[in-house]
């Protein structure tokens, strides 16, 4: 059996709960609390979850790198194209979400929790996630998943911090989500942004 060790709320575990049930794995989860983190620190030796232990004996850290161990795994049905020119694509977005989209995200949140925040700062990374919604829709032009017709890694990359601009859940109030949520909004002028969320919202996670 699969083992997945998470936390409540997180965004990077609801990337890999998204990438198991498209698999059709199981997993067993153990969900940590962020003031108790011994027992993934027992399991991988670092305190960041995910955390994927394998049937094999593999532990996994990092959402991204368990993203690729899944598909290395069981290929089919895939979250990366087949094609390299098609799959360097997908390389690329992971890598720039991962870095420019969610540095700006970080970024905003270490400003906020300062005891006096940068109000321009604060304006000027805001605005930046703002804009970026414009790119998505865009992205979403013709096509029901962000790098084609197919459910894949990039939605799972993406869904669990861009849905904050549709919803957020009201026991959710981990400051990062609240950011997300006050710093992202569709104000009606996204429309295949909004569809997405909502198609991406309601597959199913394995955890």
């Amino acid at each position: 059996m699969i083992r997945l060790y998470r936390a409540e709320w997180s965004t990077n575990c609801e990337r890999v709960g998204l990438a198991l049930a498209h698999k059709g794995l199981e997993a067993e989860s153990v969900l940590i609390s962020y003031e108790d983190r011994s027992e993934v620190e027992r399991v991988s030796g670092q305190g960041l979850v995910p955390v994927l232990a394998d049937d094999d004996g593999q532990v996994i850290a990092d959402s991204t790198r368990i993203l690729r161990h899944l598909e290395a795994r069981l290929p089919d049905p895939p979250l990366f194209p087949a094609g390299q020119p098609r799959r360097a694509e997908v390389d690329l977005f992971i890598d720039a979400f991962n870095g420019a989209w969610k540095s700006a995200a970080n970024a905003l949140e270490e400003e906020v929790r300062k005891g006096s925040p940068d109000p321009v700062r604060v304006t000027t990374l805001g605005g930046s996630m703002q804009a970026s919604l414009a790119r998505f829709e865009e992205l979403l032009a013709g096509r029901d998943f962000l790098m084609g017709e197919r459910f894949g890694a990039a939605d799972c990359i993406a869904f669990p911090f861009l849905k904050y601009a549709k919803r957020r859940d009201p026991a959710d109030t981990e400051l990062f989500h609240v950011l997300l949520d006050e710093h992202q909004q569709l104000d009606g002028g996204h429309p295949r942004l909004s569809a997405w969320i909502d198609r991406v919202d309601g597959m199913p996670r394995a955890y």
